[in-house]
Order: C-alpha cells, then sequence, then structure tokens
C-alpha cells in the first residue's frame, strides 16, 4: 500500500511540475488516503502483535 502511496505522490508531483494541477490535487489527495490508511493498518497490527506477545508469556 505504501507503493501506491508513493506511485501517486511521484504522479501528482510531474503532474504539478508540467502544470495539470487538477490531476496533481487528485493524486496527492490518493497518496494521502493511502499513506493514513497503511499507517493506521500498521498501528492495529502493532497493537494486535504487542497484546499477542503478552498472551504467551
Amino acid at each position: 500500500m505504501l507503493k501506491w502511496a508513493l506511485f501517486f505522490f511521484i504522479v501528482s508531483v510531474i503532474a504539478g511540475f508540467f502544470g495539470f494541477s487538477g490531476v496533481a490535487a487528485a493524486s496527492a489527495g490518493m497518496a494521502k488516503i493511502l499513506f493514513f490508511i497503511a499507517i493506521a493498518i500498521f498501528l492495529i497490527l502493532l497493537v494486535l502483535g504487542l497484546l499477542a506477545g503478552e498472551a504467551i508469556l
């Protein structure tokens, strides 16, 4: 998922460089959404992993 966020970020930078402001804004928005979804999934799995580790001990 972070690969897609990076991809959309690069697309938005290139589109912004060439003056396609609508495409750049849409790509930047998609990159932000995917980045925050990836961070949320990471945090959820981190908490679940910590809880599972405590259950084993």
